[in-house]
């Protein structure tokens, strides 16, 4: 019979079992293969490093070969596993959300100039002070002509052009 040694284990190690290994890395091939999945302009846009690059540009010319790519997939997948997929994945959500994060936006820009039209000069002073690049007798023009057409009930050009100017000037 063997004696059975008694295990140390030091209180600074982590240990980190096999199957959240595996899962961890099921995650990362998924990953992998949905940046795959993106076009070149979508990859541009992503913060890969040099060797992604190279397998994702591989992962292109494969396409057809499916254990080929496979084994390219999981190349991929093990580089990011080793690299800030993290931020990766960040970037891919707001790829995926860019719609929904464009409506957020353009709520907020409709809120600032509801309340440029209701506050007048003590808002528009406010929004020179936060932001840069705004010229206060531009942005009094454009607030004084939006509330004299909600004035007259009329439909607003100049609240389509003062809408315009904020979102050139105002980064969300």
């Amino acid at each position: 019979m063997k004696k059975r040694g008694k295990k140390f284990i030091d209180e600074d190690i982590i240990i980190v079992s096999k199957t959240e290994i595996k899962n961890d890395m099921k995650v990362m091939q998924k990953l992998a293969e949905t940046i795959c999945k993106l076009n070149r302009n979508q990859r541009a846009k992503l913060t890969i490093n040099e060797e992604i690059e190279a397998a994702l540009i591989i992962a292109d010319k494969i396409k057809g070969k499916h254990d080929a790519y496979h084994r390219n997939v999981q190349f991929i997948a093990k580089q990011l596993f080793e690299s800030d997929y993290e931020l990766i994945q960040a970037e891919i959500d707001k790829m995926n959300n860019r719609h929904a994060q464009e409506h957020i936006n353009n709520a907020k820009l409709e809120d600032i100039r509801a309340q440029l039209i209701e506050e007048g000069d003590s808002k528009i002073e406010a929004l020179l002070a936060e932001y840069d690049g705004f010229e206060r007798q531009r942005m009094r023009q454009l607030v004084r002509q939006a509330a004299k057409e909600i004035k007259q009930e009329k439909p607003g050009k100049n609240l389509k052009e003062l809408f315009k100017y904020l979102k050139e000037n105002i980064a969300l």
